[in-house]
């Protein structure tokens, strides 16, 4: 009778290790440095292309601090390259972690001129 417990335990580790494992794979998320080693600067907007970005994803802004700046921003602030909504999440760190959400997430810098000359991206999360 042990033999059979010992058997279904075994079995029950596992099967809670292959979860684990699945889990874990499913749950992980990608890094990306936006504009490679250039870093969070002008001319961005086509720095997304061919990636395939999922909710969850991290972008890293690397930018030397006071220079820039980075503004999640909805639609009409892309397109207007202004921090709309008012309340928009400003960061100023000079290496910026933002998660992505699912759908449309749209990045900025609000210095006078930057969004002009292309420091912007729009990102489509799945």
């Amino acid at each position: 009778m042990t033999e059979g417990r010992g058997s279904a335990m075994a079995a029950a580790v596992v099967f809670c290790l292959v979860a684990a494992v699945l889990h874990c794979q499913v749950a992980q998320a990608a890094t990306y440095v936006v504009g490679g080693r250039s870093g969070w600067t002008f001319n961005l907007s086509n720095w997304p292309h061919g990636k395939n970005f999922r909710a969850g994803d991290v972008l890293v802004f690397n930018y030397k601090r006071g220079a820039h700046n980075v503004v999640a921003v909805n639609k009409a602030g892309y397109n207007g390259c202004s921090s709309s909504p008012r309340n928009a999440k400003v960061y100023t760190s000079g290496k910026d972690r933002i998660k992505l959400v699912k759908g449309l997430n749209n990045f900025v810098c609000t210095l006078p001129g930057h969004c002009g000359a292309g420091m912007k991206i729009q990102i489509i999360a799945s």
